[in-house]
């Protein structure tokens, strides 16, 4: 093991990667181990609240109006909209986690990474991407779930192919490839940590999407 640096551990972990890589089974594990150590931000919504869900807790939830003016602030480190509800962490959610004396981390999508780099580089945040260890195995864990239509595989597939694109052009600090859980986890686990020495994985070549998607140049 190596030893933590408290100036690593403060700097928030922004984690991104393809859906069906492992990052809810990696966070899920983390958490669980270190109960005290890490948080997550408390993103802000527009989207109605679902059954057993606290303002505040699942999400801040506010107006369509309360969120456009809070974009106007500068509110937000990033912003997204999805079925026509926005999403968006705060530069103020990030700090009540480290106020709390714990590493904030940030599970959020390309296009959230994209605007924390471009126009929040004094979060000093580092930037961990998860990917798979091929696209079959990808594909398989998507269509193994049983929950989603032959669309939403596409979908996310599609979202996959324009992730690994932006990670081929070694836009993060770290890579860690889901080949095997407990791998991956390890590396994961002293990455969160804070731990030095701690060696990023090679993303593999990833380049036979095309026999699962087509992507329209």
């Amino acid at each position: 093991m190596g030893m933590t640096t408290v100036s690593e551990f403060s700097r928030p972990l922004v984690m991104s990667g393809p859906s069906g890589t492992g990052k809810s089974t990696l966070l899920k594990r983390l958490f669980e181990e270190f109960p005290d150590k890490f948080g997550f931000s408390v993103s802000h919504t527009t989207r109605a609240p679902r059954s057993g869900e606290e303002d505040g807790k699942a999400y801040h939830f506010v107006t369509k109006e309360k969120f456009e003016d809070l974009i106007g602030e500068k509110a937000f480190l990033e912003t997204a909209k999805f079925s026509s509800n926005y999403y968006g962490t705060s530069v103020q959610a990030v700090k009540d986690v480290s106020q709390q004396g714990r590493r904030c981390i940030l599970d959020i999508e390309l296009q959230g990474v994209k605007q924390i780099k471009a126009s929040h580089s004094e979060l000093g945040a580092v930037y961990v991407f998860v990917s798979p260890p091929s696209w079959s195995t990808l594909a398989s864990r998507l269509t193994g779930r049983g929950t989603e239509t032959d669309a939403s595989v596409k979908a996310r597939l599609e979202a996959a192919y324009h992730e690994i694109q932006y990670a081929k052009e070694k836009n993060h600090d770290y890579v860690i490839v889901n080949d095997d859980l407990d791998r991956a986890y390890a590396v994961f686990k002293q990455l969160a940590l804070g731990e030095e020495g701690v060696k990023s994985d090679e993303l593999p070549p990833l380049d036979d999407h095309a026999d699962y998607i087509q992507i329209q140049k």
